[in-house]
């Protein structure tokens, strides 16, 4: 059995240094401050979250956990990936094909115009869209120049001052608007509430879903067939989202790290699942809502075959096809993370 202690207790010694509580000390707690006002509010609930806790699976197999690795918390944008996986399903069951314009299946819901109209849902994945607009009362400048701490580039101007929008698919912009406005179109491609569909099609059939929430801001209720929807966002920037255990963060992983299939079931299709691991062409540390290993950049001591679902407050889901092992943890402070892999992938090449 791998000794992972020596990484769980460092893990452990650096927890994130953001208040446990969100209304103790709300100027710590969160990414939202950072925008310019009147955008730097919270609109949706959050709750107070556990400690440091992960798990580790090898071989499909949980050999270490820590923490409380059954306790729901709030995991900012791994949710990202989640609708990755929803846009996914919707391609098997033939409801899009990813290098389609959105307008051209979705019209009326904000991709008419002459510029966005171009978008592809391949654009809306890669974070390659340049989307403009409004969404759900949210304009994408609020995330124009955002500097997140895996992209390369040189931030190009102050954060949410508008810059020279690009012709989509030519410039990458890690931008949570635009990501919003993805959870949108799915929503209305699907007619049925995203958490709903997610829990049906993925949590459930891996066995999870245990205090699984995923909830929307308190106004973003759209008119959907005369019923009203909850759209979700795909993080936490503004608060709601995706709040879920470690332990079902890892049935994700292993179902990302075995090609979307469970029992024999194929939930995502498989091609689906390998393109989310390809580089963008312009970002190729990115793939589709998805963080890519491919030179190292990401964590010099993962493999190259690597690739993460990030959040903001130390949310790591690391997928690792060369020692077939899936690594969850969580609430770690994100300047300490390379430690913690270092640690872990000491342990998983037997050194």
């Amino acid at each position: 059995m791998p000794d992972f202690s020596d990484a769980i207790r460092y893990a452990q010694g650096h927890e994130v240094p953001w208040p446990r509580d969100p209304a103790a000390e709300p100027a710590k707690w969160g990414v939202h401050h950072e925008d310019p006002p009147p955008y730097n509010r919270l609109r949706g609930p959050v709750h107070a979250r556990g400690g440091v806790s992960g798990v580790i699976r090898v071989g499909a197999e949980e050999v270490a956990s820590w923490g409380e690795p059954d306790r729901a918390d709030l995991t900012f944008s791994v949710a990202k990936t989640y609708l990755a996986l929803l846009a996914g399903v919707a391609q098997g069951r033939g409801l899009l094909d990813p290098n389609e314009r959105i307008s051209s299946r979705l019209p009326g819901i904000g991709f008419d115009d002459p510029h966005n109209r171009e978008i592809t849902w391949a654009h809306m994945l890669e974070q390659t869209s340049e989307w403009h607009g409004s969404c759900l009362g949210m304009p994408d400048q609020v995330e124009h120049n955002r500097r997140v701490a895996h992209d390369p580039k040189p931030p190009q101007g102050r954060k949410g001052e508008a810059r020279a929008l690009q012709r989509p698919g030519s410039y990458w912009e890690y931008n949570d608007v635009r990501i919003n406005q993805l959870s949108l179109a799915l929503l209305h491609l699907y007619r049925q509430p995203l958490p709903e569909v997610f829990g049906q099609s993925v949590l459930q059939p891996l066995g999870g879903g245990r205090d699984f929430r995923w909830v929307g801001y308190d106004d973003a209720w759209v008119d959907i067939g005369g019923l009203g929807m909850q759209s979700v966002p795909g993080g936490t920037h503004w608060g709601a989202g995706v709040s879920i255990s470690a332990r079902d963060q890892a049935r994700i992983g292993q179902l990302l790290l075995d090609g979307g299939i469970h029992a024999g079931q194929q939930l995502v299709p498989a091609a689906w699942v390998e393109r989310m691991q390809q580089p963008c062409a312009i970002a190729p540390f990115y793939g589709w809502l998805t963080w890519l290993n491919r030179q190292g950049g990401m964590f010099a001591d993962a493999s190259r075959e690597s690739w993460f679902m990030v959040g903001a407050g130390g949310h790591y889901v690391w997928m690792d096809p060369k020692h077939r092992a899936v690594v969850v943890v969580r609430w770690i402070d994100p300047a300490h993370s390379p430690g913690f892999v270092t640690r872990v992938a000491r342990v998983l090449a037997g050194r």
